[in-house]
């Protein structure tokens, strides 16, 4: 299998952004995280913190009142729009360029693509605690909770926009846990299957 892209998904605090940075430089291409939110927000002319929210938890409102009733208003929100924008620039990049991209579904989006390499990151809540307590200048009071209420929003977000089961590993090349393995390590794992280096599917659980 020879790949160009390879997309990230990650459960929140699992450091998908430093891998896929790592990842990037390690195999000398680009790397799209938070290049694509302002991306999103000049052309839409939201702020990036909106489109940050927006582009991977959506309207907690609206996709909580679906799974409810199973119910979607036609009328395009500010969020479908943004996935829009999203949708149409992550085709764009995969097209133009080997890359690794974090997030924004760029797995389902580039699904009919047989050069994508889909990569899921996971860790156990005392890890990503101790991430969160790194990467966050905000006093969370119950930062258990504040990891399973993102997890949730994050995994209702990626079922409302592509009727995907977020995590599921069949849905992966590879799923790490990025705690028990560790960064390092993920990078050099996802770097040389990149590279055709080892088998064409795994999971490391």
């Amino acid at each position: 299998m020879s790949y160009k892209v390879i997309t990230i998904s990650r459960q929140y605090c699992t450091g998908g952004g430093e891998i896929g940075k790592r990842l990037a430089e390690k195999l000398g291409i680009a790397c799209y995280d938070r290049e694509i939110i302002a991306k999103v927000a000049a052309e839409s002319g939201l702020c990036e913190k909106f489109v940050e929210e927006k582009s991977e938890y959506g309207n907690k409102v609206a996709i909580d009142a679906f799974f409810l009733t199973g119910m979607y208003y036609n009328a395009p929100s500010i969020e479908d729009n943004i996935w829009t924008i999203q949708h149409k620039l992550i085709e764009d990049i995969a097209e133009r360029e080997p890359c690794v991209i974090v997030g924004r579904c760029a797995d389902y989006i580039l699904r009919n693509r047989t050069d994508v390499m889909n990569v899921f990151l996971h860790a156990d809540l005392k890890y990503r605690i101790e991430r969160l307590k790194l990467e966050t200048d905000a006093k969370i009071l119950d930062p258990e909770r504040f990891l399973k209420e993102k997890d949730k929003r994050r995994s209702a977000y990626v079922q409302f926009y592509t009727d995907m089961k977020w995590g599921d590993s069949k849905n992966y090349d590879i799923t790490l846990d990025a705690g028990t393995v560790g960064t390092e390590k993920c990078v050099q794992i996802i770097a040389d299957l990149y590279n055709g280096k080892c088998g064409e599917s795994q999971s490391v659980l």
